[in-house]
């Protein structure tokens, strides 16, 4: 591919087929140049102006003034230059009703999970994920889909799944080939603890804490413990502390967040599992366990993710 019109980052929205530009985009890559889809959570819209991703977090360059606009293909390590490798912003509708937009992440994964074997193939290499919220839902429901080493490391931001089928999708045999690190934080309690009662009623625990038994291939990263952050330091990520007794969008708003995302994602082989595992402790602490030792806060409603 012509380095002079290579570009690094491409968006495509849920129910799109897989453009020229991306498949060319995908063959000429470099050897080991990594391949990122990231994937925006709750309340966003490719189809509002007002509320779209790729205006907003999808974006080198978001919209001045917006909330919580942190480019995530820029924290990735993503230039306008377009020889980092491949980074593929995908939107889908996420507005609406939470239970609305809960299962239409479920069907919205399968469409992703075609796109990743698509570019698997082109590029002749394992795609990394990112996801956010919702955006972990579609990662996880396009994973018990993917064709087995099409999809490699995955990384979930506050994901709002259930244990119980994040199990199941690690029990496929694309699952099985993925490896999973699960970013959670007692920041995110109020909001695991809404989306068990609004959508499972109490009866099951989402992801935020943790897997019901560990996994080979998953890896449960609680950020706001003091032990887990100084683990991280001591692995050279230097990442600040919670400023805030709840917050949704934590993980990707804290500062040093991203440079251990780019090395997870772009350079996997510098950071295997079992190492991260040796920096952190076993066991998470348990859900309230940050609010409790603080005074009161007031209960935060789902915003935009």
């Amino acid at each position: 591919m012509d380095r002079k019109t290579a570009v690094a980052l491409h968006a495509i929205n849920a129910g799109q087929p897989l453009t020229p530009a991306i498949r060319a985009a995908a063959a000429g890559l470099a050897p080991g140049a990594p391949v990122v889809v990231m994937v925006h959570g709750f309340r966003f819209s490719p189809a509002s102006t007002q509320h779209d991703p790729h205006r907003h977090i999808l974006s080198l360059t978001p919209t001045a003034g917006e909330r919580r606009a942190v480019s995530w293909p820029a924290g990735l390590g993503f230039t306008a230059a377009g020889d980092e490798g491949l980074a593929l912003a995908f939107g889908w509708e996420a507005r609406g009703k939470l239970r609305h937009a809960y299962a239409q992440a479920g069907e919205v994964g399968a469409g992703l999970a075609a796109l990743i074997d698509e570019v698997s193939e082109a590029s002749g290499r394992a795609v990394a994920v990112i996801g956010h919220s919702l955006g972990a839902r579609v990662a996880l429901s396009a994973m018990a889909r993917v064709q087995p080493g099409s999809m490699g490391r995955v990384v979930l931001l506050a994901g709002a799944e259930f244990r119980d089928r994040a199990e199941a999708a690690l029990a496929t045999p694309g699952g099985r080939r993925a490896e999973v690190i699960n970013v959670t934080t007692r920041e995110n309690d109020p909001f695991d603890f809404a989306v068990e009662l609004l959508l499972g009623r109490g009866q099951g625990a989402t992801i935020g804490l943790g897997l019901s038994q560990r996994a080979r291939n998953w890896i449960d990263l609680q950020i706001d413990q003091p032990e887990v952050l100084a683990g991280l330091a001591a692995l050279g990520f230097a990442v600040s502390a919670p400023g805030s007794r709840a917050c949704h969008w934590s993980p990707y708003l804290r500062a040093g967040m991203f440079d251990l995302y780019r090395a997870a994602l772009c350079h996997p082989w510098s950071l295997p599992l079992p190492l991260i595992a040796r920096h952190i402790p076993d066991r998470q602490a348990p859900r309230w366990s940050r609010l409790l030792r603080l005074r009161p806060a007031q209960s935060p409603s789902l915003g935009r993710a």
